[in-house]
């Protein structure tokens, strides 16, 4: 080998005067580095809980499905016979009219069977079938509509009221009644737990504040109605099951409210959530709903499809 052949591959020393820029140039290209893993973990992270949250909304839409299903065929067994049931108090509380004590016993049974069949209407919501219509809505209407059905307004003492239904001429498509339905299940249980929170000693003035907003989300543009409460919050199992039909921590009811809630955003491709706003009773919870603004070509397909075959 030649001297010159030994010189050209030789290693090129950096100067004194180069080596500072060298190593801050290295500390640089490590320093984006580091930011670039950190915004990868970051986003990887939040890929997996959006995934993880995806699949448990996608178990619990299967659950509730099946039990649906389940849920029907009884239901329907159940009102025939009770429908009859009904129609016999009637009848006999009519011809008891001159013996007032046998009266009052079949009357009672009459409302035994109005209340049974309340639960069997409940059974049949909530187990219908997702078939829908979908239309524009303008979304200052669905809100007014919810909250009037709910009876919030004039229902509990002192409670106040709050909507906010987002930028004006804001609209949705979707099916008008089953989602004003869905609504008005959250807006009565938020209603139900401020009462609650007035019963446990809960000082300060109750407030239910229901409001829509528009949101850009990776899938598109959403509106995203929240109901907001400042009764007693969610807590313990209920933070688990309270998707469950059936599930109740209330006396009375029949437990399917938030499970028909459940129903009916999934059947319009959306996603709910409620979260509370402090750990103090009093301090209330928020519940969250999510539909996308436009439903898409299969949603409007199988509605048409619905249409075509009712």
């Amino acid at each position: 080998m030649t001297q010159s052949a030994e010189h050209a591959q030789a290693p090129v020393q950096p100067s004194a005067e180069e080596l500072p820029e060298l190593l801050r140039m290295l500390n640089d290209a490590t320093s984006r580095f580091q930011v670039s893993h950190d915004q990868l973990t970051a986003e990887v992270s939040r890929l997996r809980a959006q995934l993880r949250d995806a699949d448990e909304q996608l178990q619990r839409s299967r659950r509730l499905a099946g039990l649906g299903e389940m849920a029907a065929g009884i239901a329907h067994e159940i009102r025939n016979p009770l429908g009859s049931i009904g129609l016999y108090a009637t009848m006999l509380a009519e011809d008891l009219e001159d013996r007032p004590e046998e009266r009052d016993i079949a009357t009672k049974i009459g409302r035994a069977v109005r209340g049974l069949d309340a639960i069997v209407t409940d059974v049949l919501a909530f187990a219908g079938e997702a078939k829908m219509r979908l239309l524009p809505a303008p979304v200052d209407e669905l809100l007014e509509a919810a909250v009037e059905l709910s009876g919030a307004v004039g229902g509990t003492a002192g409670l106040r009221v709050e909507i906010e239904a987002g930028p004006a001429g804001l609209d949705i498509e979707c099916d008008f009644g089953k989602l004003r339905q869905a609504l008005v299940n959250v807006i009565r249980n938020g209603v139900e737990a401020i009462e609650e929170a007035a019963a446990q000693g809960c000082t300060g003035q109750p407030v239910l504040r229901v409001s829509a907003v528009l949101a850009e989300l990776p899938e598109g543009e959403a509106v995203v109605f929240v109901v907001r409460d400042s009764g007693t919050g969610i807590h313990g199992e209920a933070t688990e099951r309270m998707f469950n039909p059936f599930y109740t921590t209330r006396a009375v009811g029949t437990g399917l409210g938030l499970a028909i809630v459940h129903r009916i955003v999934d059947a319009h491709g959306g996603r709910v959530s409620v979260s509370n706003n402090g750990p103090r009773p009093g301090d209330g919870a928020t519940v969250e709903i999510i539909i996308p603004r436009r439903q898409g070509r299969a949603a409007r397909a199988g509605n048409e499809h619905g249409r075509a075959n009712a």
